[in-house]
């Protein structure tokens, strides 16, 4: 199975919030991200083509920023990705002949995300602004690696405060997001339809 079929399979379970794919974390990003009012859930997904190279660092991106983390892979993956997953990690394993994603373990809750890490998923401003409405001053002239250096050393933000904030943004910018796909689908329509035009003018010759 690839990724493209695991990610249909995966996208049902995902209900209410939005869900966002392909959200740079980190040094990586994360294939799908289901955001709610409540928790932030990182999702990876690993095809049958996929390789474990990368897991450590996308493990250790993903703990730093989501409540909740999973890993969705074929049966090709499983037995050698479970020794090198901690025990909070939910596992999916997607079956060929099962069109229903099937849980072999759920996902626990992260205890390890950081501020700087978490207000990294959003824009400099908007966690300027965050800054600025409560109360630091000068927080509009800060540069990006001093804004994550103060939520690093700061004891006056809250990390929930702060995390309640970054999933409101994130969810407020659905409807940027649906337009995006909208022109990406029509795009790759009409580069369908340009490539069976060729075709058949192929075959006509």
């Amino acid at each position: 199975m690839n990724d493209p079929e695991i990610r249909a399979r995966l996208y049902p379970l995902l209900t209410g919030g939005v869900y966002i794919d392909e959200l740079p974390t980190g040094t990586t990003r994360a294939d799908v991200v289901h955001v709610t009012e409540a928790f932030m859930h990182g999702y990876e997904v690993k095809g049958d083509g996929d390789t474990l190279q990368r897991v450590e660092n996308q493990l250790r991106c993903y703990a730093e920023v989501y409540d909740f983390v999973t890993f969705v892979v074929t049966e090709k993956h499983l037995a050698k990705l479970l020794p090198r997953l901690p025990d909070w990690v939910g596992v999916l394993v997607a079956e060929a002949e099962n069109p229903v994603l099937r849980q072999h373990r759920p996902a626990g809750y992260n205890a390890t995300v950081q501020r700087a890490p978490l207000a990294a998923l959003l824009w400099v401003e908007e966690v300027k602004q965050f800054l600025l409405a409560r109360g630091l001053a000068g927080a509009s002239t800060l540069r990006q690696r001093e804004v994550a250096q103060f939520l690093r050393t700061t004891h006056t933000i809250s990390l929930s405060s702060l995390a309640q904030y970054v999933r409101e943004r994130l969810m407020a910018r659905l409807p940027e997001r649906l337009a995006l796909r909208e022109e990406r689908r029509a795009e790759r329509e009409r580069l369908a339809a340009i490539r069976a035009r060729r075709r058949a003018a192929k075959t006509r010759r």
